[in-house]
């Protein structure tokens, strides 16, 4: 039965376990002077937008922070230890709720991906590999180490800790715009009229959101248990591992495993040249220790070719590719850049994150071309990436090439045997990828 007592003051829900107080708006200055006493290395300014934020959060959608009670010991170690190594304020694991609400695959409208909600190209370059198998943006070490640089850099960048938070929200770019707008005011309040409105609320419920996982007793939140991982340990992978093969071989419950290793997408570790550490509960360790050969073969070994035909012929799939950055030129068109190498447009809207076959000249896109088997298939490719077919041109007794109209250092990379586009950039010291017609370049010494 649920029942309402009305007055000015608190609310009375009749719940399940527990009758259940729920405090009012506070009084405005005992939430300022609770923010203050909270204050450390961050400012935490009181103002009405923070105060309807703090309502949100202990009055409206109270079962949101409890979700995030239950939540915050499954990744808050791994953030404290890692804010700590970079020498960054403590409340920042406290960003990871507004992000994602601590749910490592979570994926928003913009596709950005995971606890800290890093796009493909930032999290690229803070070292955060995917692929069809596997999503670094979701593994909560990496991604929180990657986190934690970004924003250090940030901060390097704005000597504000506002406004670092503000360009993780929005870009560092659309900051500065702010910034220049405002007549180059320089603190986030200040600017606040000028900044995206979906970044007007960010910095707002961050400090909202500290202040709610602190003064939780005040507001009438009570324990409910927290969620926890199994325990575990770690088993080093280096060649394609089933993991529905593996979790029956060991005894051990599938979704564990899935929780345990949230970046990997498709229930099973690729075949490839490295090392992967898998994350295991402890049980599956002590049973795989008993029989490690038999069981990581036979779990090798099942689904394997299935997989790599789905990855290989799926939309948007980067399995078995190698990228490269195309720059649009006036007069292409997506079809056209899709013919010219080889690909086909729908792949080249996902890995762009296109919503339609709009594109301008000057834009940068990634584009995702097969590594060829053998040097006569990589003639064939080499041919699909140019306009015009066009033999290579080199100066007798030199080691020299004469770029081509259209060319690219793709293009040219795979025109001679054992020559990369890293090596190219090297010999010729290319800051980056333009080409001229006509120009002459250095392939060998």
């Amino acid at each position: 039965m649920l029942f309402k007592e009305d007055t000015a003051d608190f609310a009375y829900f009749a719940l399940p376990s527990q009758l259940e107080y729920i405090p009012g708006d506070d009084d405005p200055g005992v939430l300022a002077d609770r923010l203050a006493c909270l204050q450390k290395n961050m400012p935490l300014v009181y103002n009405e937008r923070i105060h309807a934020f703090i309502n949100y959060f202990t009055v409206r959608d109270r079962e949101y922070t409890r979700m995030m009670m239950r939540r915050k010991n499954l990744y808050f170690p791994i953030f404290e230890k890692a804010l700590a190594k970079y020498g960054l304020p403590d409340e920042l694991k406290y960003l990871s709720i507004i992000e994602s609400g601590l749910n490592p695959r979570a994926v928003s409208r913009a596709r950005a991906v995971g606890l800290w909600q890093f796009m493909s190209a930032t999290g690229r370059h803070y070292g955060l590999n995917n692929d069809w198998y596997i999503d670094d943006r979701m593994d909560p070490v990496k991604a929180t180490e990657a986190a934690c640089r970004y924003l250090r850099d940030l901060y390097s960048m704005f000597h504000d800790w506002e406004l670092a938070l503000a360009a993780y929200n929005t870009g560092p770019g659309n900051v500065k715009r702010a910034i220049r707008k405002s007549g180059y005011k320089r603190t986030f309040w200040e600017i606040y009229p000028n900044l995206p409105r979906e970044t007007r609320s960010y910095v707002p419920q961050f400090v909202a959101i500290v202040y709610a996982m602190n003064h939780l007793d005040e507001h009438n939140f009570f324990d409910e248990g927290e969620e926890m991982l199994p325990k575990y340990d770690t088993v080093e992978v280096t060649k394609f591992l089933h993991f529905e093969t593996f979790a029956s071989l060991t005894g051990t419950c599938l979704e564990d495993l899935q929780r345990l290793n949230p970046s990997i997408q498709r229930n099973a570790i690729p075949e490839t040249s490295k090392t992967y550490t898998l994350y295991v509960p402890l049980n599956s360790k002590e049973k795989l220790l008993t029989n490690r050969y038999a069981i990581l073969d036979s779990a090798s070994k099942v689904g394997k070719k299935d997989l790599e035909v789905l990855a290989k012929n799926t939309e948007g799939s980067t399995y078995g590719r190698d990228r490269v950055n195309y720059k649009v030129r006036n007069g292409d068109v997506l079809g056209s850049i899709a013919l010219r190498h080889g690909v086909k447009v729908a792949d080249l809207r996902k890995w762009n994150n296109l919503h339609n076959n709009n594109i301008r000249a000057g834009q940068r896109l990634n584009i995702w071309l097969r590594q060829p088997p053998s040097s006569s298939t990589s003639a064939i490719a080499s041919a699909r990436t140019t306009k015009t077919p066009v033999a290579p041109v080199t100066i007798p007794g030199s080691k020299t090439y004469v770029v081509q109209p259209g060319d690219t250092l793709w293009d040219i990379s795979k025109k001679f045997e054992g020559l990369t586009v890293e090596k190219i950039k090297s010999l010729n010291n290319l800051n980056n990828s333009q080409l001229k017609a006509g120009q002459k370049l250095i392939i060998g010494i």
